[in-house]
């Protein structure tokens, strides 16, 4: 089929899309230009909120649009960049002078924002105006106010004051570090699905506590410097359980799912009957003994929700019911908010969209009468998130004392599922919309994927999302970024542009809608600094070339995987040529294990499940082709002698990796076992067990976290980063 032409768009359709950042073409992954169908532009400016629907409608929404900013006396937002003078625009009416100030985060008010190079004095109708340089990092607000001329008096603090209240305005400003610091040493880590690594202490899925001992493990005996955990965020607290961690229903708030039930300290003073019960719970859960081909997240957070409940009953010391009563009141609306749409679900089902009418807004006299009913039900929900904030701080710590230099990497996923809670605030009226749910995220057609992709997770609304002066943005980053030290953040190109579906679109009927990416990128970097973490983008796939630069200019990592590694003649990339400032991995969580990789097994598992767009002999050569180049490189480097096998393969890939200037350099910890499964087939549903697989060795055996000191090829393959 012939593809749509740019020429197919009026005028008027092109300009509004221009206006509210709605690509109208972009390259494929062919490298050809793919230029969007009108429908598909009409249809996403539809989901913006934009009547486009004929060519009358896009004139006035582009006019309604213009004239929006012209009556605007502030921008919504300035995030802005440390030790840089910058401008912005003041809408003054005519006839009126404008009174700037700046109150700062932390106390204090600066009153010198002047007029833009060439201009006279504040007496000026207005245009463009300038913050100066020196402010300190942080949230800021400026304010303005307009008064009919002459001018007026300042009053104590140099703020003005005259008779009458004029023309005001204020607008949250964002200075953001210029640069993150780079990281001062080098390291190596375990990455893992965390679930999928049970001790066999825990209840049938890996845990905060596992994940504290991996940690230490890792540290004192190996030398790791960090462990990098697949999303903890939230899952529907009813099953069945979505098995994916990157579809949460809030990214704001982690999983009960991942508490370690018994390290609770109330659990101490359970009386011998409860904590008979709580034992029963435990092993109806698959208590690590049970060796269950899939993990069932069902059975796991069905037996914690009862075991929780008691725990919960039992009398908190007063020195911990001020710390719970202080977490609270830290976390505030958020909390209630999450809290109040768990105790919905458990009475009305997992999605909001399916509850009666009156309960659609949170802010309902319907919710608010719902919140008096279930009170003692928020209360459990608020207390496990509590719960849950000191295993995720305790664990970190543990990290840190150990001696790990980063400690805890936490990754946040793209988006949230659209019947969760995040879904439920933030596409409402109070939560401003911010969440566009006329539409999912995705990815268009690519060489992996080539009917294109689509994530089912309404995305951010960019627009809104700077009226709310990014505020549910920010603080989504300081939760994930409390208790971590450092943060990878899956598909991180979505802070530049986004594939938008609309939907009844397919994922090919879409567009990318282009975000602020200097705010966006910024307050990112703002939060890691705050928090003292790492940032680490993941940076994978079809990429405009300017964003890694751009990203690296701000100190955020990019992600370096082996096989993705080429020369601009499609030769592998020698490791002395590979990105310093990046995680460097041989494989992930989306891709074969190393040793199924090695074998070709993958091909075959496509085959199988009819994923291959060519025929598997074809596939089959081209892998093999590509696979040998790399042995080639091996080879040539001596890292990898004639006739070796998967295992001494594995490993120096791994040296391979280690001779690279990459800052960090992760393991896929299934290939320290000699897993052959992948974790996540990309392209499947029900075909394959996603996210459901428990980490097993290359003969398919269970292996739980207690194995791993005597696993022969985990304490091999670390021998791969001495003296690093």
């Amino acid at each position: 089929m012939e593809e749509p032409r740019a020429s197919q768009l009026s005028p008027e359709l092109v300009r509004l899309a221009s206006a509210y950042g709605v690509a109208t073409e972009y390259q494929g992954w062919r490298g050809d230009a793919v230029h969007a169908d009108p429908a598909t532009v009409i249809a996403v400016l539809g989901a913006l909120g934009v009547d486009a629907s004929t060519p009358e409608a896009a004139r006035a929404a582009l006019a309604a649009h213009d004239e929006e900013r012209r009556a605007r006396l502030l921008p919504p937002v300035l995030v802005l960049r440390s030790g840089r003078e910058s401008g912005f625009t003041v809408n003054v009416p005519t006839g009126h002078r404008v009174d700037l100030w700046i109150e700062l985060e932390n106390g204090g008010v600066r009153r010198d924002v002047g007029p833009g190079p060439g201009r006279g004095s504040l007496d000026d109708v207005g245009g463009a105006h300038r913050i100066p340089g020196d402010l300190p990092l942080g949230w800021h607000t400026l304010h303005a106010r307009c008064l009919p001329l002459p001018e007026v008096e300042l009053g104590s603090g140099g703020v003005p004051s005259v008779a009458g209240e004029g023309i005001r305005a204020s607008c949250p400003i964002a200075i953001t570090p210029a640069v993150l610091p780079t990281l001062a040493t080098r390291a190596w880590g375990y990455m893992v699905q965390l679930y999928s690594l049970p001790s066999r202490r825990s209840w049938g899925i890996g845990d905060l506590a596992d994940l504290a001992d991996l940690a230490v493990w890792s540290a004192r005996t190996q030398g790791a410097g960090f462990v990098l955990v697949n999303p903890l965020h939230a899952a529907s607290p009813v099953p069945p359980v979505e098995p994916s961690p990157y579809l949460p229903v809030s990214r704001r708030f982690p999983d009960p799912m991942y508490v370690r039930v018994e390290a609770v300290p109330e659990f101490a003073y359970l009386t011998p009957v409860e904590r008979a019960v709580a034992e029963e719970l435990k092993a109806e859960a698959g208590d690590g003994h049970d060796g269950a081909e899939h993990l069932d997240r069902d059975a796991v957070r069905v037996a914690k929700r009862e075991a929780l409940a008691l725990v919960h009953k039992v009398p908190r010391s007063i020195g911990r019911d001020a710390d719970y009563r202080a977490f609270i009141e830290r976390e505030g609306q958020w909390l209630t908010d999450f809290a109040t749409w768990c105790a919905l679900v458990e009475e009305y089902g997992p999605s909001w969209r399916t509850w009666p009418a009156d309960l659609h807004d949170p802010d309902s006299a319907a919710v608010e009468a719902e919140r008096a009913r279930l009170a003692g039900t928020i209360d459990f929900h608020r207390w496990t998130q509590w719960v849950l904030a000191e295993q995720l701080r305790s664990a970190q710590r543990a990290a840190t004392d150990a001696g790990m230099p980063v400690g805890i990497v936490h990754d946040l996923a793209v988006g949230v599922h659209p019947d969760g809670a995040d879904a439920w605030v933030l596409g409402s009226a109070r939560g401003g919309g911010v969440l566009a749910l006329g539409a999912t995220g995705g990815a268009p057609p690519d060489a992996m994927n080539q009917l294109g992709q689509d994530w089912n997770q309404p995305p951010w609304h960019p627009l809104r999302l700077a009226e709310a002066g990014y505020a549910p943005y920010r603080e989504l980053l300081r939760a994930v970024f409390r208790h971590a030290g450092a943060v990878r953040v899956d598909h991180v190109l979505g802070l530049f542009r986004f594939w938008w579906v609309p939907k009844g679109n397919s994922p090919t009927e879409g567009a990318y809608v282009r975000y602020d990416h200097e705010a966006m990128v910024g307050i990112l970097a703002l939060e890691a600094h705050r928090a003292g973490a790492v940032v680490i983008g993941e940076d994978l796939g079809t990429v405009e070339p300017w964003v890694r630069t751009h990203l690296a200019e701000r100190g955020i990592l990019g992600t370096s995987v082996l096989w993705f590694e080429r020369d601009d003649k499609g030769r592998p990339l020698p490791p002395e040529q590979w990105r310093e400032t990046s995680l460097a991995t041989v494989t992930t969580h989306d891709l074969p294990p190393t040793a199924a990789r090695l074998a070709g097994e993958h091909i075959d598992l496509w085959e199988r499940l009819h994923l291959l767009a060519r025929d598997a002999d074809t596939e089959r050569a081209e892998d093999l082709a590509d696979r040998e180049q790399w042995l080639e490189l091996l080879r040539r480097r001596g890292y990898l002698r004639p006739g070796a096998g998967e295992r001494e393969t594995i490993e120096a890939l791994h040296r391979l990796l280690a001779a690279t200037p990459c800052k960090l350099l992760g393991v896929w910890l299934p290939d320290g076992v000699g897993d052959r499964r992948p974790q996540n087939l990309p392209g499947t549903w029900n075909q394959y067990p996603n996210w459901l697989l428990p980490v097993a060795d290359a003969e398919g055996r269970h292996v739980y976290l207690e194995d791993l000191p005597v696993n022969p090829r985990g304490v091999s393959l670390a021998r791969a980063f001495r003296g690093m």
